[in-house]
């Protein structure tokens, strides 16, 4: 095993407690027990930086199910070696190695290690965001990263409040959405009085390639998945602003209610962005709310180079932004801001255990006032303090554009490729093509999915497929500065290589 260099010396032993059924307990007396389990965690998580050489082991799901189930909850363990090599052995070993540009999948980034730094304080102090008496400076720590947030999208009274991810953000812009038109055009108080009776013909506007949490959360606010009306997207997969002021004429013509248009900023499959100047117009035409996703492309608020794709996302009602994609967060850091800060009323609740209405919140803040699903939620916001403040926009970035670089040159390879077909270029840094051998007469759906999954469980390369129009394609994701051109040339002989052997097979 590789080990650092660096000496650890252990904290001089606390005063001995003659209670031993504490000995667990993270308080002043146990200080060398956490001291013990920690640096043997870390010793674990050294190994798997270096000595990981494949982003997955291959494991198949029955064998791992085994594993786990097999071991006896019961029956506690010796110490933390029995534990880590245990944790290691069902965990650790067979974990996804996103940090190696052999991994190409999905939406995770490698961290930052500032972030990992202040993991190790959050976990420990254990903060709870919700009131000031439980967090004191974190409160005004998220708060001014909320700011500053604010600020670089090109707000200038905006609230917001951290969240668990996108899906949980863009919960909440629809939440306030639907709750903002029912009590300024209706008069009506979904908080106090639920669904008015209009509300199922409440509909909200998204391309037909914006993330399924619209679907899911529109179930979840009672409006039904049949109030999202999916838009048509142009050749690059963004919305069509006409085939969208189209689709808002049809359903007032039914007689249906436009209440919100959710506008993505970095779709999941292309990586590309809707047009949000002409949303954001076509909204103030309408007087509807308008959201803009931006979980996946929030990364270019970093960029000097390429921070003008996200033009007009200021004009947006409510924004998502997910940290812990484009920002290089670990999971998770999320966070949703509203333009207007006063539109937050909207989700106050008091508690006179926690919250009394009679406190003053100048005095006495309390985030728990914006949150509308989690009460205890943890600090997640100083992994972004510490961020920044080790490393800086500037740097952030840099990183953002290594990544668009290199997304640009993939799609070049790819189109100088006989053997493979793009399906559209990307404003970030998703590729969906196949692999494509060409003339020979084969389903190709069926081939793209072979290679696919015989990369996965031989380990050496995970990369993610996706269906458009019925037909099955590979996807690259682009989320890793370290990842070069000359990783992606690996990757496509790869898969090139092991296509021609499934076909010759």
């Amino acid at each position: 095993m590789h080990t650092d260099q660096t000496i650890f010396a252990a904290p001089a032993p606390a005063a001995s407690t003659s209670n031993k059924l504490l000995k667990d307990i993270f308080y002043q007396e146990t200080g060398p027990e956490y001291f013990q389990a920690v640096e043997k965690a870390r010793e674990k998580v050294i190994d798997f930086l270096y000595n990981t050489r494949q982003p997955f082991s291959g494991i198949k799901p029955a064998t791992i199910q085994d594993a786990v189930y097999s071991i006896n909850l019961d029956t506690p363990l010796a110490d933390y070696d029995e534990l880590l090599t245990e944790v290691n052995e069902i965990y650790i070993k067979h974990a996804t190695a996103f940090h190696l540009p052999q991994y190409i999948a999905h939406l995770n980034c490698p961290v930052v290690i500032p972030a990992l730094a202040a993991e190790v304080i959050i976990s420990a102090i254990n903060s709870s965001q919700d009131t000031y008496d439980q967090s004191a400076g974190g409160t005004f720590i998220e708060r001014r990263l909320i700011d500053w947030t604010a600020r670089e999208i090109g707000y200038t009274h905006a609230d917001g409040i951290f969240n668990s991810g996108g899906t949980q953000s863009n919960l909440m812009g629809l939440l306030l959405a639907r709750d903002h038109f029912a009590i300024n055009t209706l008069g009506h108080s979904i908080k106090k009085d639920g669904l008015p009776p209009q509300a199922h013909r409440f509909r909200i506007f998204a391309s037909d390639k914006a993330h399924f949490s619209n679907l899911k959360n529109a179930a979840l606010l009672g409006l039904g998945e049949q109030a999202i009306v999916k838009v048509p997207t142009d050749k690059r997969f963004r919305m069509d602003a006409q085939a969208l002021k189209a689709a808002i004429d049809e359903q007032l013509n039914q007689g249906n209610i436009p209440v919100a248009i959710v506008a993505t900023a970095g779709t999941t499959d292309f990586g590309n962005i809707d047009p949000l100047k002409s949303i954001a117009a076509i909204a103030a035409d309408y007087r509807l709310w308008m959201h803009v996703d931006a979980a996946y492309g929030c990364g270019l608020l970093l960029s000097n180079k390429h921070r003008r794709l996200l033009d007009g996302i200021e004009l947006a009602d409510s924004i998502t932004i997910d940290y812990h994609k484009s920002f290089f967060q670990p999971i998770s850091s999320s966070a949703l801001l509203v333009k207007n800060k006063s539109t937050l009323e909207l989700v106050k609740h008091h508690a006179d255990y926690l919250n009394p209405e009679e406190q003053d919140y100048d005095e006495l803040p309390a985030q728990v006032n914006k949150s509308i699903t989690q009460i205890t939620r943890r600090f997640d916001a100083l992994k972004l303090w510490c961020t920044l403040r080790i490393m800086g926009k500037h740097k952030l970035g840099i990183y953002t554009d290594m990544m668009i670089d290199t997304a640009a040159a993939t799609a070049a390879l790819l189109q100088q490729d006989p053997d493979f077909d793009l399906l559209s270029s990307s404003d970030l840094g998703i590729l969906v093509f196949r692999f494509k051998p060409g003339s020979l007469k084969t389903d190709l759906s069926a081939l793209n999915q072979a290679i696919k999954k015989s990369l996965f469980f031989e380990g050496a390369f995970i990369v993610a497929g996706t269906k458009v129009n019925g037909n099955f394609y590979l996807k690259f994701t682009i989320l890793n500065p370290v990842t070069t051109v000359a990783d992606i040339r690996t990757i496509l002989e790869a898969i090139k290589s092991r296509g021609y052997s499934l076909i010759e097979g």
